[in-house]
């Protein structure tokens, strides 16, 4: 599974990888996590689930548009700092999201 995470600029969602890493290590799970910026988003070709900073939800319907035509999920984060979101509540989302578009 391929997951992106988007922010504004690109660092808070490299922590949020690094978290999301993490967690799918514990659980044993072979995912691969991408970060980077919502501006600097080419294509979603291949991505399974895009999650999104809490920051960007306005931004969202027209992610969404795009996400349409190549079946990706697209998952707001919780509104909470980078450092402070735990990466099993991320990982949850991003897993749940996938099992609902298949």
């Amino acid at each position: 599974m391929r997951i992106m995470v988007v922010c504004g600029a690109g660092a808070s969602s490299t922590f949020v990888a690094v978290k999301l890493r993490s967690a799918a290590r514990a659980r044993g799970a072979a995912i691969e996590v991408q970060p980077g910026s919502a501006s600097q988003l080419e294509s979603l070709a291949g991505v399974d689930v895009l999650l999104v900073g809490a920051h960007l939800e306005a931004a969202v319907p027209s992610l969404r548009e795009r996400a349409a035509a190549t079946g990706t999920a697209v998952v707001v984060l919780p509104p909470v700092s980078p450092a402070a979101l735990d990466g099993e509540r991320a990982l949850d989302l991003a897993l749940d999201a996938k099992a609902t578009t298949l």
